[in-house]
């Protein structure tokens, strides 16, 4: 007998258009409902919209890259305040040039209270991340008065009052509990010679007949360095430089330092100061690419070890004033000892 035919649920029958496209195939395969995932965006209509990630990053050729969108590129975001940054700098920068030239002591002051600020900093970061407690008022008393040893006296009194103050860390520390003696010591110590003690070579600069300029051309070479390697990084980077360290540091960054300060250190040697001449500045330059790049990724460790961005949120766009001396500190030993051998004293 024939058996008669089975009635199909509405639900199951498709036509040809829905199981076939337009070859109008017939599919026997089971029609499931649409069913959208929670986790991604739905349109109108149903249908699902691929995320884009705004950014993706590929550990061998350095920075994040845009990823191409609706036919267009997205260009790489600068990582700051820009407006904010530029405002920041451009007033330091007035307030800094004009004692420079027309009141030095007053120039030292100014060295003496970033000397302070930075040192704070540097405390409180420590004791927050940490539990380091760093003995303070010793570190912000003798950090000052080595500054100010180093434009009166010269190198003899700028390094007695920097071996009076670290004398004056583990006494200090005296006055609290033993435990963790040591190491907030160590850090105290530390804390010395990494700012006030480079500090006092901006200021023993100043000391020289043509102080003014020698500091203004060590100021130019690391602001340019520190410049060159940005501008040139964002653009062009591509190869990271420390990636464990810093990932935003590239090779191409290095370079762009390397042209700015060799380029700004001829001209400045043969323009600005005595003596001088344009290879001597080229020397300088290599010198300043290189000391302004290990000092900003030795500040980059120190926040990696503490887990922290910034070292403080002192300057707009900037963050902290640590965040502006880490190219100059260690920057400053090299420009005042090598001026010293090209032109003297």
């Amino acid at each position: 007998m024939n058996e008669s035919p089975r009635s199909t649920p509405d639900h199951l029958v498709h036509s040809p258009a829905e199981v076939g496209g337009e070859r109008g195939d017939v599919s026997r395969t089971r029609h499931m409902p649409h069913i959208p995932r929670p986790d991604r965006p739905v349109d109108p209509v149903g249908n699902h919209r691929t995320e884009q990630r705004e950014e993706r990053s590929d550990d061998r050729h350095g920075p994040p890259v845009s990823p191409p969108g609706n036919g267009t590129h997205r260009r790489r975001r600068a990582g700051r305040d820009l407006p904010a940054a530029i405002g920041v700098g451009v007033g330091l920068g007035v307030v800094i040039i004009a004692a420079l030239f027309l009141y030095r002591p007053a120039f030292v002051a100014v060295v003496a209270a970033a000397v302070v600020v930075g040192v704070w900093e540097l405390a409180s970061r420590f004791s927050e991340a940490k539990g380091i407690s760093v003995p303070l008022p010793p570190l912000a008393l003798g950090g000052a008065a080595m500054v100010a040893a180093g434009y009166a006296g010269g190198p003899p009194a700028a390094w007695l009052a920097a071996a009076a103050t670290a004398l004056a860390v583990p006494a200090w520390r005296l006055l609290g509990p033993p435990e963790n003696y040591l190491r907030d010591v160590t850090a105290g110590v530390f804390a010395v010679f990494y700012v006030p003690f480079l500090a006092t070579f901006v200021t023993m600069m100043l000391a020289a007949e043509d102080g003014a300029w020698r500091v203004l051309v060590f100021l130019l070479l690391t602001v340019v360095s520190d410049t060159g390697a940005y501008a040139v990084g964002w653009k062009f980077g591509r190869r990271r430089l420390a990636p464990r360290i810093s990932p935003g540091k590239t090779r191409e960054g290095l370079l762009g330092a390397v042209a700015a300060s060799v380029v700004t250190g001829a001209l400045c040697m043969e323009f600005l100061i005595d003596g001088g001449v344009w290879w001597q500045g080229i020397l300088l330059g290599l010198a300043v690419a290189a000391s302004a790049t290990l000092g900003d990724l030795g500040e980059s460790m120190i926040k990696r070890d503490l887990g922290i961005k910034d070292m403080g949120t002192l300057l707009p766009g900037h963050g902290g004033i640590m965040d502006r001396l880490d190219s100059l500190l260690p920057t400053a030993p090299v420009v005042w000892i090598l001026l010293l051998v090209f032109v003297g004293s």
